[in-house]
């Protein structure tokens, strides 16, 4: 027996309208997708510089914000807290024997006296090594 067929088959051409409109959407999502994520942390502005040396050590980061605060491992700290942990970390790579660079990410309108504190109590703590992070300058 043979049934009727109710579906048809689809002989017109595509319509390209709701396919561009439905690619532009993507698109501007896609470039914009920067400006919706929203990241957390403390506004820094580094200075800049030329090809400054790095080092092989392994790295701690300490970062200074423009009112002087002091942050360790995304953390606001008191300066006696942080040589407190700076020493910890120290000592846990002494124990390794492997020396340990302080990275000090300080923005640009930090006193030079709170940059050369932090190194204070960073070589209170055992730290050698202290390197002052920068941006790619011209």
């Amino acid at each position: 027996m043979r049934f009727p067929r109710n579906a048809k088959v689809l002989r017109s051409p595509l319509d390209a309208a709701p396919f561009a409109g439905v690619f532009v959407l993507l698109l501007m999502f896609l470039l914009l997708q920067s400006n919706f994520v929203y990241t957390t942390g403390v506004k820094i502005e580094l200075p800049a510089a030329g090809a400054l040396p790095g080092t092989r050590n392994p790295t701690v980061i300490v970062a200074v914000d423009r009112r002087g605060g002091l942050y360790f491992a995304n953390q606001l700290v008191r300066e006696d807290d942080l040589q407190r942990e700076l020493a910890a970390v120290a000592q846990r790579f002494r124990t390794a024997r492997q020396d340990v660079t302080l990275v000090v990410q300080a923005d640009k309108t930090v006193p030079l006296e709170s940059v050369v504190r932090l190194a204070e109590l960073a070589r209170a703590a055992g730290i050698k090594e202290i390197l002052q992070a920068t941006r790619p300058g011209p």
